[in-house]
């Protein structure tokens, strides 16, 4: 037996998936407890009143046996018992005019009562066929299989999980204030009152909630039935609600890309119907035989003629008719639903069930981006759809990116407000006021408020629009873009093209260049970092660069393969190229030849081989960087003596294994990069480099630095870290203008007392060497503080007290 909480539970298990049950599955529901009903009743009645009530048949009688013994009958002939006259007088009602004769005559049968019992209990197992004893039971047995299987979509693992996600999500949707504040704007787009519509709609709503109810069934554009709630609903969000409708598009993007890879909810149901119709055929065919062969009349001729003395009797079933009536009625119940069920394959695989298109829905909203769906997502919906069409409208809504975007932009200027802004204002290195916002999803109107703001970072957002506003942001300069595909207004477009100066643009696809920012006529810095290659290794042509007339830096951090054309366009006034080519081999930069104007040259990660020959047709270059390339050779630099500008050259973190005696020819060159290579000794030569300020050799194989190190007087950096020098020679504290000297990691030993010459360093690197002390000298450098001494602390500690005093002041 049930409980009335178990019960009660069942009722409530049922009632939370009524959005998925069809009018079929609930007319099958309800013929199905009236199966159980019929089922339940005729065995109730089997249990309790089933019974079987037989006389013997004399010999003379029309059907009598020829084989009765007269003196076995005349033996057993007792005179009936009071008590058991009224069942004698029942028993031997015979329906045959003969045996109405014969009865009437007060014939005595010679049988007591237990006899009697006897007899029928005998005959009740001997000649009463299984239809007439089994048949409640075995309907009651098809109905409850019927049941199991009606719902058994609702109870598989496998597709319960997913329909009570799927049903938790669809009544959110249907309850989400966002919602009804979506449709109840597009209600008011398609009104034909521009001016003040939002207003006009929003009264429009009041008079119909005021004068007439709205049934769910109402037009969706025209009665605007989703806003009749609140006016506040319809037009304000709060930040719960709005966080709750956000996390409605995030719960429905993961349930869509889970259901829509399979289609194992539609099997399922398939197969379950597919099994009712066999059910069905299979209890029509089996029942249509035998519900006519009830009988309430049997002839019982059991072998027990040496108890009674009788062969033959005369039975009747007492329960035939009504049993036969129920059975009746238990067909026709079966027939209903075998005829529903069969109109459910036919609706089943006459339906594309597996897509469903919201094409409706975006002709009568203003969300024309509603994706179509398929497989159980589709066939989930279509579904909700018979229950109500409703559902499946406001659940559109969460299938839209427009109105994702719509509420994150109003979840955003809830959350963004000036004064929070305000608190992520930092200064750059040049001391700008600088904003850096990163993954939002989209820009806060309030950044517009900010009208000193002079450097603005947005990364990551995916909804950038500037609008007019930005015009207000006089102060603004440079804008970083990082994966960030703007739009703009015109009005806002005019102001960036006067404006802006520096640009800096992040991708994947070189269509996330805003098309707008080859027009910035006023751009002084382009800096492009992505993708600019195409499958067959061909650069893809930069849209037009020529309106960018007074653009004077580009960074293009890519992997292309040669220097675009549309680069050259800018040679007339390009100052400063960057290639920064993430190891992808440059191989042909015969366009530089045309770029004579450039001043500053970086090639990083292009794999080069050696120094190119096109670099020595830039007459006015005054930088060149080569770093991180694996050059091996510099037997070019003969040719330097062309690059009569050339100040600042780097060729760190390549394979250079020794440096020409030609690098002299290189006289106006006042910084050299040199570090991490294979460099093992040094020429002469280098040092006749007067004009040079800035040397670093270090992380090389360098054992031994010429005493001609003192010929570079002007010498203010010499980093020769991570070498193997083992002595330092006097000539090198002659270079007295010496601010920043690295010795560290050598196999220095001492350090000379001539450091106190050097009466201009303030940077000292010592650590990593096998010194035994510090000279005292070091007392003589006032600008050297503890600070600027990068030494182990028990040298430091063996300097003497006022020395020590004196550094650390």
């Amino acid at each position: 037996m049930l409980s009335i909480t178990e019960a009660t539970s069942l009722t409530e298990d049922q009632s939370s998936f009524k959005t998925l049950k069809p009018w079929w599955d609930v007319l099958m529901d309800y013929l199905v407890i009236l199966m159980l009903m019929a089922s339940i009743f005729s065995g109730t009645l089997l249990i309790y009143k089933d019974n079987m009530l037989c006389l013997p048949v004399d010999d003379d009688l029309p059907n009598a046996s020829a084989g009765k013994n007269p003196s076995a009958s005349s033996s057993h002939a007792p005179t009936p018992q009071p008590s058991v006259t009224g069942t004698a007088s029942r028993t031997t009602h015979l329906t045959t005019s003969a045996m109405a004769d014969h009865a009437k005559s007060g014939h005595p049968t010679n049988l007591d009562y237990q006899q009697y019992i006897y007899i029928s209990r005998v005959c009740y197992q001997k000649v009463l066929p299984w239809y007439s004893k089994y048949s409640p039971y075995l309907a009651l047995m098809h109905s409850l299989i019927l049941m199991v299987s009606s719902n058994f979509w609702f109870k598989y693992p496998k597709t319960s999980s997913k329909i009570e996600h799927f049903l938790s999500i669809l009544r959110k949707c249907f309850e989400s204030p966002w919602t009804t504040k979506a449709l109840s704007e597009t209600a008011c787009q398609n009104s034909e009152e521009e001016p003040r519509r939002l207003k006009a709609c929003t009264s429009r709503i009041l008079d119909r909630s005021t004068d007439e109810p709205i049934s769910p069934s109402s037009s969706y554009r025209g009665e605007a039935p989703f806003a009749i709630s609140d006016i506040s609903s319809a037009t304000i969000l709060d930040k719960k609600d709005g966080e709750q409708a956000k996390a409605l598009f995030e719960k429905i993007r993961k349930f869509r890309a889970h259901t829509e890879d399979t289609d194992l909810i539609y099997k399922v149901y398939v197969g379950q119907t597919l099994f009712k119709v066999f059910k069905f055929l299979l209890i029509l065919g089996y029942t249509s035989w035998f519900v006519g062969a009830i009988e309430f009349k049997h002839i019982c001729k059991p072998d027990i003629q040496n108890l009674t003395g009788y062969s033959v009797f005369f039975c009747t079933h007492n329960l035939a008719f009504i049993l036969q009536k129920l059975l009746i009625t238990y067909m026709v119940l079966v027939c209903i639903y075998g005829l529903v069920g069969i109109y459910t394959l036919f609706w089943i695989f006459t339906q594309s069930l597996r897509e469903y298109s919201f094409e409706k829905v975006r002709e009568e909203s203003s969300f024309s981006d509603i994706p179509d769906v398929r497989n159980d997502f589709a066939f989930l919906l279509h579904m909700a759809d018979q229950y109500d069409q409703l559902y499946s409208k406001r659940f559109a809504i969460f299938l839209s990116a427009v109105s994702e975007n719509k509420l994150l932009e109003m979840n955003l200027n809830y959350e963004w407000t000036y004064e929070k802004l305000r608190q992520n204002v930092s200064r750059d290195a040049n001391g700008r006021l600088e904003l850096q916002l990163f993954m939002l999803p989209g820009l806060p109107r309030a950044v517009f408020q900010m009208t000193d703001l002079e450097v603005l970072k947005l990364e990551l957002i995916s909804d950038v629009k500037f609008p007019s506003k930005i015009s207000k942001m006089t102060w603004l300069s440079e804008l970083y873009l990082y994966h960030c595909p703007a739009k703009v207004e015109h009005v806002a477009f005019t102001f960036l093209k006067d404006h802006l100066k520096v640009l800096h643009i992040k991708f994947t696809d070189i269509d996330e260049i805003p098309l707008w920012a080859y027009s910035l006529k006023g751009l002084l810095e382009l800096h492009l970092s992505g993708n600019l290659s195409s499958v067959n290794n061909k650069v893809i042509a930069l849209e037009s660069l020529k309106e960018l007339k007074n653009l004077k830096v580009l960074t293009l951090k890519t992997n292309l393969t040669k220097i675009p054309s549309t680069v050259v366009e800018l040679a007339s006034h390009l100052s400063r190229l960057a290639i920064q080519n993430e190891g992808t081999k440059l191989i042909i930069m015969n366009n530089l030849k045309k770029m004579v104007n450039l001043r500053e040259l970086e090639l990083h990660h292009c794999e080069l081989e050696k120094i190119p020959h096109a670099v020595f047709n830039l007459t006015h270059l005054q930088m060149l960087d080569l770093k991180l390339n694996g050059i091996q050779r510099v037997e070019d630099m003969e040719c330097f003596h062309h690059l009569r500008r050339l100040s600042c050259l780097k060729l760190c973190h390549n394979n250079i294994a020794f440096i020409p005696a030609t690098i002299g020819n290189i006289q106006n060159l006042e910084q050299l990069f040199l570090s991490h290579n294979r460099i093992e000794t040094l020429p002469n030569d280098l040092f006749s480099l007067h004009k040079l300020r800035h040397l670093d050799l270090s992380d090389n194989s360098i054992s031994v630095i010429p005493q001609a190190m003192g010929q570079l007087g002007l010498l203010h950096s010499f980093i020769v870290s991570n070498n193997k020098i083992e002595v330092l020679p006097c000539e090198l504290f002659r270079c007295i203008r010496l601010k920043v000297l690295h010795l560290g990691n050598n196999k220095l030993s001492c350090l000379p007392s001539e450091v106190g010459e050097l009466t201009q360093i303030s940077s000292l690197e010592l650590k990593g060497n096998s010194l035994e002390g510090l000279p005292l000298e070091l007392g003589l450098c006032p600008f050297l503080k503890r600070s600027g001494l990068i030494v182990e602390d028990y040298l430091f500690d063996m300097l003497p007290s006022d020395v020590k005093e004196r550094m650390t002041e």
